[in-house]
């Protein structure tokens, strides 16, 4: 299984996150635009839109463990860890397939991989949570 590599300079991560402080508290009218025809850039600007942000000390502790797994490289506890997410959703942003991958976040008590997952960019620290499976993601910020 190929594990992505991580972009070690920060440009990328920079920008994004600012897309995201900039558009502000997603609301319930905010989802409005994803079930009538937009425009490519009104599309990409509610993509960005439905994406939060998580505290990594707000994480649950499986997920500090899935991203300490990812950093070391494996070996995963399931065998989908570190296949390609196809973002089929269309929350994250728009990128080339085989940019992002998903790994499981363990949840105590299930008895399959139950529904939270990390999903990783190529880009340095550019991971997403979702408790939810793909319904919301929230972009770790390692700082905090």
């Amino acid at each position: 299984m190929r594990i992505p590599p991580r972009i070690t300079r920060l440009g990328g991560s920079a920008a994004l996150l600012s897309l995201l402080l900039a558009s502000g508290p997603v609301t319930a009218q905010a989802a409005t635009p994803a079930t009538t025809p937009t425009t490519s850039h009104s599309a990409t600007a509610f993509r960005a839109m439905a994406v939060g942000s998580i505290c990594y000390s707000a994480l649950p502790s499986q997920a500090h463990d899935t991203l300490d797994l990812i950093e070391q490289g494996g070996p995963y506890p399931y065998e989908q860890d570190g296949t390609v997410f196809q973002n089929r959703e269309g929350l994250l942003p728009d990128q080339s397939t085989g940019y992002y991958h998903e790994y499981t976040v363990i949840t105590p008590g299930s008895d399959n991989r139950g529904a939270r997952r990390i999903v990783t960019g190529e880009q340095t620290e550019e991971d997403y949570y979702t408790a939810d499976h793909y319904a919301s993601f929230d972009l770790v910020d390692h700082d905090c």
